[in-house]
């Protein structure tokens, strides 16, 4: 048994581990806090802005004005096709839509090739490059042309299509000339837009030529309807308004 003068000794050991056992459990809390219930809430975050829309790009078309007469090749650099002049075979100056491009080689649209096939010609053979703003889409089973400038749409003009076994072919074609209907007689209306597309599928006995056209017509009743021999026929209200506005050289698409 201890003696009397070492009882404080011993108390005063036993106040010291008990003061460090505590400290140490209270540091051991601070460090490792155990589940807690929040009193209060953080304001949330104010959600992100939305995106702001992209803009669609706008189509743009490309035509070449020719300024001496030029080659035509089937493909870049390729086989000589044809040669072709600064006018027309109706007087027009020339002017070619350009489809495609590889390196300084352009792929344009062309009378002198078949439906739905490039001519190519390089960029430094006597051309001039310009932008062009409006095209044409014509929409077979709705009977209906629309004119639209940068992408967006201008006017709608109901159009007649090639009959059965004569039907209006289909593709990417571009406008050539702008000829007043009067000098070739009068179910072409006011006015004819020549196309480069070509007719393979002509009418017996037809006598026209097989190069397809957008023009009026002097049976009006006929618009909107399967009657041509290929060509698209619209009222001369509409027609008139693509005289105006249609440039040389302006892509048409024309699909079912």
């Amino acid at each position: 048994m201890a003696s009397r003068s070492a009882l404080p000794l011993l108390l005063l050991a036993a106040l010291a581990a008990a003061f460090v056992l505590s400290y140490s459990a209270l540091s051991a809390a601070s460090v490792n806090p155990g589940p807690q219930t929040l009193t209060s809430v953080a304001p949330e975050l104010p959600a992100a802005p939305a995106p702001a829309p992209k803009r669609k790009p706008r189509p743009h078309w490309r035509s070449v004005v020719v300024r001496r007469p030029v080659p035509l090749r089937e493909s870049p650099d390729g086989r000589l096709v044809t040669r072709v002049g600064t006018s027309t075979d109706f007087g027009s100056t020339r002017v070619m839509s350009v489809a495609a491009r590889r390196g300084p080689w352009l792929g344009v649209v062309s009378t002198e090739m078949p439906n739905g096939k490039l001519a190519w010609v390089h960029e430094k053979a006597g051309l001039r490059l310009r932008r062009a703003a409006y095209s044409l889409h014509a929409d077979l089973s709705k009977r209906r042309l629309e004119l639209r400038r940068n992408g967006r749409l201008i006017r709608r003009i109901s159009v007649a299509i090639g009959r059965p076994g004569s039907e209006t072919p289909t593709g990417r074609f571009a406008v050539t000339d702008k000829l007043r209907g009067g000098n070739y007689g009068p179910y072409y209306g006011c006015c004819i837009l020549a196309l480069n597309a070509h007719q393979p599928n002509l009418p017996a006995g037809w006598q026209g030529g097989n190069r397809i056209a957008i023009h009026g017509t002097n049976a009006p009743g006929t618009i909107g309807s399967p009657a041509s021999a290929g060509c698209l026929r619209a009222a001369d209200s509409g027609l008139e308004i693509l005289m105006r506005r249609v440039p040389l050289g302006t892509p048409v698409f024309i699909k079912n």
